[in-house]
């Protein structure tokens, strides 16, 4: 039997809707005594040693706690990826819950604040309760999380001390389960050794979600998954919570946890009321281990977590006026030691309380937990209408600035009225001011330089309907939607600035509550430089240092600097649904042209081959009528039911169709569907996952996973058209370190470490084919034989070491005197650069040039190999490169002048198959649409044949 079927009756977690009814409705004893506790219900304590409930069990407890207990409800907030539901279970006193629709609305209302007088939101807050979101899970091998929210519901629902009663009758907590799927999956693999103390929860064999594994914590900003979407509905539609705790592992090593407050940088939109609130919460929280007798507790730099960064789930609620808390704790149910780390061992302001190197017991690590979660509700009672007012008081003041001119002061702005003032000080005038308390001092006049008028903060944003790819924008819509920003549509044509816009555009205001986050995801990020000490290396940001969502997503938008008004119409639906396309000439039509330029037109491909249509690239323009569509454009001929299959298209995914009367006279390609293999690997791949995501959303059905051990088979061209390696598949982290040393040694050393895969032996038989790694040895004959015999691969990022593997001139261009440059001379982590593309190539059809691409220290060729003649001999091609000394457009790009010339995309000839090289992270955590076109293309190309319509 698969490990991944219930070993415990339920184990999918199901909640029938029977039971969330008993819990709201069945009389219920108010007495501990009545309740079942966890030793009865699991036969041991929660974190007891080796062992590790699933999801299907908590599942049950909560219900069985629900029906017992008047303190407790349980919903259902949503579907997981697996098909599960995802808890949450709300927790106050029985007289809070018997008043629970006014308290949302009096949350809803202070967070959104706009209609609210200051007397009315002090009013408000008196009458209100705190409303504090504790979550664990979400990381699922992270296993702490989970066994913590049961431990703290059960003391709340159960407790009878001052404190506790204090706190249920002060504070609504929302206990959120945030990933299902991945506790039953790791739950399960844990407890599948009969062996107690041979149990471990590494070498689990697939993603602990569905498609992208700890990347379901980079994705609440853009809401992709449903886990994330789920979440995003209670906190920014429903519940809107003062603060948000995040639990995570593990803690760093020789403490116990890490806990707030963070390190900087924090983000520049962020109302500093959110960095004090942490502060004020963290101070709490540290206080309590300290008196409490527990030590180990680390913050600010004793790890890398900061404020920067939008995205994660206890960070998207910094741009929403929320206090996002993380603790990264220590501990298994396997037990473990605390080892000796000498810098350590003296108290600091990092690190006040040091612990001890001493064994280690889960249930200890249960206890930490519950002493921060009480910590945090313990502050959230006393300063209750503290953090309803202030939560009112952000979002008004976010109202305001978005109402007037406004001014968000960067770090490249500041070091450009540094200059300014050296320029004009002289050089030794200036540096006497530098220094001591007063850094580079200089006057008001100085200072008011830094409010260009032309600099300003945009009061709104206007996406115009008649952009190319007008359904991305609505998917970019969609995501401000879900993250609680209002977003309105235009019911008519309207003027602004001079300038005219078509109806159905989309207008984002930035006078709004959460206006933080509407200018984190239209503007740029300005990360600064981050150094230990002059001459350091970067001190590498948290995640990324730049991401603007509009950007990667190559949405056009105006930036609107003075107040307007038009014919707009907020949408209040959970998603905007794209402006319906037009389908003209459709009476009698032997086809229809359709664009290249929108991303929803392979959606249209793929269900129109899946209906048995022949569809047609046009390789050159074509002119009817006086309109000219450019080389590029779609063809589909027309057979039984096409008209009515083009108008559900167009009515479903925004595109637009023109009929012709007959088949067109232009050069062309038929399209086939392609059989796609996507490269994988034991364990699961985030890259690999998220690529997995968009081919499942827009329709590329026949894709497979691929791994090693069948990439190594050979005879590819058997099975495949195209194989997609995306970032991590070849050219690894672990290529350079273990090179030389052989592969049993190799296997020890990665499994000591926690890398890799486990022993053969040790994991199901199901999922051993999945073992392996890309070798030049095993693997590259497969790949050469692949492509001589006429198929396509694609490489992303580090991938694109292929290239080199196959003896194509490709040079690091990021040298100097022929050595890499160091991380002091050269350092781009995750930000979002410009480079100009060839789009005369057929793979960059339809790709605008310039264009922004997501680039995380990604691989850069030498242009002067790429320009030789041995390259042209081998048919390898430039597609993409920087053009200028400063490509940067969101994020941190230290040295970024070395970049300049450098080439960034290629292509090549390889027998009778095509290589596409592409070192941007084309397929980023699904978020870069804007570099979507290169994939498709890529799959498109790959069955292409010569053929007119």
């Amino acid at each position: 039997m698969s490990f991944l079927a219930p070993h415990r009756a339920l184990a999918r977690g199901t909640l029938p809707a029977i039971a969330i009814v008993l819990a709201l409705v069945a009389p219920r004893p108010a007495l501990a005594q009545d309740l079942t506790t966890p030793e009865a219900f699991f036969g041991h304590r929660i974190g007891a040693d080796y062992e590790l409930p699933d999801y299907g069990d908590l599942t049950r407890y909560w219900e069985t706690l629900a029906a017992e207990s008047p303190r407790m409800t349980l919903e259902s907030i949503g579907r997981t990826a697996e098909g599960r539901d995802q808890l949450m279970a709300i927790v106050t006193s029985p007289e809070n819950h018997a008043n629970m629709d006014e308290y949302r609305q009096i949350s809803a209302r202070l967070a959104r604040a706009g209609g609210v007088s200051e007397d009315e939101a002090r009013d408000l807050a008196k009458r209100g309760k705190a409303v504090v979101w504790i979550d664990g899970g979400l990381h699922a091998t992270e296993v702490l999380g989970a066994q913590q929210l049961m431990e703290t519901l059960w003391q709340f629902v159960s407790g009878t001390d001052d404190e506790t009663m204090r706190i249920l009758d002060d504070v609504i907590i929302l206990f959120v389960h945030a990933n299902p799927d991945g506790m039953d999956l790791v739950s399960n693999w844990y407890t599948r050794i009969e062996e107690k103390t041979e149990r471990s929860t590494r070498g689990i064999p697939v993603l602990y979600q569905k498609y992208v594994g700890h990347d379901n914590n980079r994705d609440f900003y853009s809401s992709f998954q449903p886990e994330s979407e789920n979440m995003n509905r209670q906190m920014y539609r429903t519940w809107y919570p003062q603060i948000v705790y995040n639990h995570h592992q593990t803690g760093p090593t020789g403490t116990v946890l890490f806990a707030p407050p963070f390190r900087d940088p924090f983000n520049y939109n962020i109302d500093p009321m959110v960095i004090t609130g942490i502060d004020l919460v963290g101070a709490a929280m540290h206080s309590r281990f300290t008196e409490e007798g527990k030590p180990g507790a680390t913050r600010r730099r004793g790890a890398n977590y900061s404020t920067w960064w939008n995205g994660g789930l206890r960070t998207t609620p910094y741009f929403h006026n929320m206090i996002g808390l993380l603790t990264e704790t220590i501990g298994n149910p396997t037990p473990m030691e605390i080892p000796l780390i000498l810098e350590r061992v003296l108290p600091n302001d990092n690190l006040p309380a040091p612990i001890a190197p001493q064994p280690w017991h889960f249930r200890q690590s249960v206890d930490y937990s519950v002493t921060a979660n009480h910590a945090v509700l313990d502050v959230a009672s006393r300063y209750r209408e503290t953090f309803l007012y202030r939560i009112w008081r952000m979002g008004m003041n976010s109202i305001e600035r978005g109402n007037k001119d406004s001014w968000t002061i960067h770090p490249k702005r500041v070091d450009w009225l540094r200059e300014e003032m050296r320029a004009g000080q002289g050089e030794t005038d200036f540096a006497r001011n530098v220094g001591g308390f007063g850094g580079s001092r200089g006057t008001r006049e100085d200072y008011e330089k830094l409010f260009d008028p032309d600099l300003r903060d945009p009061r709104g944003y206007i996406l115009p309907s008649d952009q190319a790819d007008f359904p991305t924008a609505t998917k970019y819509v969609n995501a401000l939607l879900e993250t609680g920003v209002m977003v309105e549509r235009a019911m008519a044509d309207f003027s602004v600035a001079g300038e005219r816009y078509p109806a159905g555009s989309y207008v984002v205001r930035a006078a709004q509550a959460f206006r933080p986050h509407v200018l984190d995801m239209f503007e740029p990020q300005d990360h600064p430089n981050d150094f230990l000490y002059p001459g350091a290396p970067p001190t590498p940001p948290y995640d990324n240092a730049g991401w603007t969502l509009a950007i990667q997503m190559g949405v056009e938008f105006d930036r609107i600097l003075e107040g307007f008004d038009g014919p707009f119409e907020e949408i209040t639906e959970w998603n905007a649904s794209p402006m319906p396309g037009v389908v003209a000439d459709a009476g009698g039509a032997a086809g229809f042209l359709f664009s290249h330029e929108v991303n929803d037109s392979f959606t249209a491909i793929n269900r129109l081959q899946g209906s048995g249509h022949e569809v047609y690239w046009l390789t050159s323009a074509l002119t009817e009528e006086g309109r000219t569509h450019p080389a590029g454009t779609f063809y589909v001929k027309s057979r039984g039911g096409t008209a009515d299959e083009v108008a559900t298209l167009a009515a479903e995914l925004g595109l637009n169709f023109r009929g012709l009367a007959d088949d067109p006279d232009a050069d062309a390609l038929r399209l086939r569907a392609s059989r796609i293999a996507l490269w994988d690997t034991y364990g699961g791949s985030m890259p690999s996952g998220w690529i997995r995501w968009i081919l499942e959303q827009y329709g590329f059905a026949d894709y497979e996973l691929v791994f090693p051990q069948r990439l190594n088979e050979g005879d590819l061209s058997d099975d495949y058209d195209v194989i997609i390696f995306p970032a991590g598949a070849i050219g690894s982290q672990f290529g350079e370190v273990f090179a030389g040393v052989p592969d049993s040694v190799r296997q020890a050393m990665m499994r000591q470490f926690g890398f890799g895969a486990p022993d053969p032996e040790t994991i199901p038989a199901e999922y051993r084919d999945r073992l392996g790694r890309v070798t030049p040895g095993a693997t590259m004959p497969a790949l050469i034989e692949f492509l001589e015999d006429g198929g396509s691969i694609v490489t992303i990022g580090g991938s694109t070491d292929l290239g080199k593997a196959l003896g194509l001139p490709l040079e690091d261009h990021l040298v100097n005197g022929g050595q890499p440059l160091s991380r002091e001379e050269y350092y781009v982590p995750g930000s979002i650069l410009e480079v100009t593309v060839d789009n005369s190539r057929i793979v960059a059809t339809g790709v605008p040039s310039p264009l922004a691409v997501s680039f995380n220290n990604s691989p850069v060729f030498s242009p002067s190999a790429l320009d030789s003649g041995a390259a042209a001999a081998m048919g390898v091609t430039s597609l993409a490169w920087f053009d200028n000394d400063a490509p940067l457009i969101s994020g941190w790009a230290w040295g970024q002048e070395y970049l300049q010339g450098g080439v960034t995309m290629a292509e090549a000839e390889v027998g009778d198959g095509h290589l596409y090289l592409f070192g941007p992270l084309i397929t980023r955590r699904a978020q870069p649409h804007g570099t979507f076109k290169f994939l498709f293309n890529a799959i498109a190309l790959s069955t292409a044949e010569p053929g007119r319509p």
